[in-house]
């Protein structure tokens, strides 16, 4: 009778570990998606599958999803490293009443977005919805006609995030909203636009990063708004040759009243002109930093708004 029950025991823990390594096996370093594919496919070149969310489950960690072909692929929660590359096609996410596209990973996992264009449809809560990750690399991009804002980071710890070549525009909300409850943020923007969103950058607490070669225009409120609520924290935006104009408040703001930690913006080469309030805002607590080599001109205060005083700033310099 032992000698059978443990034979019994010996099948089952084989079946379980043949179950495992099958799972395993049928995870591919890379999967491809097509307008005309089947998710009940397995995902391969030949076998495309039809949405984001359907070749998830079987591409491994650290793998890649290809579009083969123009098409809707779907909104996608994304738990573990990977890239999603819709490079060469018309790959796009119609996310009407949902987020685009939700990172909810480990730390330690980097997470690539590549060649998507995402459309809001005018009721969708958001393009991006990042949770939790290492790294998150958002290239070549287009985010558009959201009810809430483009990106929304709303992380827990450490975080950095990468974008570029990307549009983000006409959104309800914020262009690019950062937070996090604990650890940093840190952001990298480079050949970017952040057009008709509420603000085209809004760095919150525990947050700081780099702006190069962008343009944050036709904003409903800033083009760049440095707002650290939380005491102790810090948020910074470091912009370079970049242009902030014809928003409807500033084209930068440096805190708001009673900000209990340190806003920061410095401003370099660049242009703040023809906004509907100061070209660049600075309120008590907060510091920025113009460096006299910026065009500010043509706003509805040229010099810095909020009676405290900036480092270095000068009409037209």
């Amino acid at each position: 009778m032992s000698k059978f029950r443990f034979t019994i025991k010996f099948l089952a823990l084989a079946i379980v570990m043949f179950a495992s390594v099958s799972i395993a096996q049928a995870q591919a370093s890379r999967t491809w998606v097509s307008g005309v594919g089947d998710d009940a496919n397995p995902c391969s070149r030949t076998a495309p599958c039809k949405t984001f969310a359907g070749a998830i489950s079987k591409t491994a960690a650290c793998g890649e999803i290809d579009a083969l072909d123009p098409g809707g692929y779907g909104a996608v929660t994304i738990t573990k490293s990977i890239t999603i590359d819709g490079t060469g096609t018309f790959a796009s996410i119609l996310a009407s009443l949902v987020t685009g596209i939700t990172v909810n990973a480990a730390s330690t996992d980097v997470i690539t977005i590549r060649g998507i264009s995402i459309n809001g449809f005018c009721n969708g809560l958001r393009a991006m919805n990042i949770l939790q990750a290492k790294t998150v690399n958002v290239e070549d991009c287009v985010m558009f006609r959201f009810a809430g804002p483009g990106i929304l980071v709303n992380e827990s710890s450490d975080l950095a995030l990468n974008i570029r070549n990307t549009v983000i525009r006409d959104n309800t909300g914020d262009g690019l909203d950062l937070t996090t409850s604990s650890g940093t943020v840190k952001f990298s923007i480079s050949n970017c636009s952040f057009n008709g969103n509420a603000n085209g950058i809004h760095a919150k607490q525990r947050t700081q990063g780099t702006v190069d070669n962008s343009v944050m225009v036709n904003n409903t409120t800033n083009g760049a708004f440095s707002d650290a609520a939380t005491a102790g924290t810090v948020a910074i935006i470091r912009i370079w040759n970049s242009q902030m104009s014809n928003n409807g408040a500033n084209g930068v703001r440096a805190g708001i009243g009673g900000n209990a930690g340190t806003p920061v913006i410095q401003i370099a080469q660049s242009q703040l002109n023809n906004n509907t309030g100061a070209g660049a805002l600075n309120q008590a607590g907060a510091i920025l930093e113009t460096f006299g080599n910026n065009s500010m001109i043509g706003n509805g205060n040229n010099t810095c708004g909020g009676g405290v005083a900036c480092n270095n700033v000068g009409p037209g310099q």
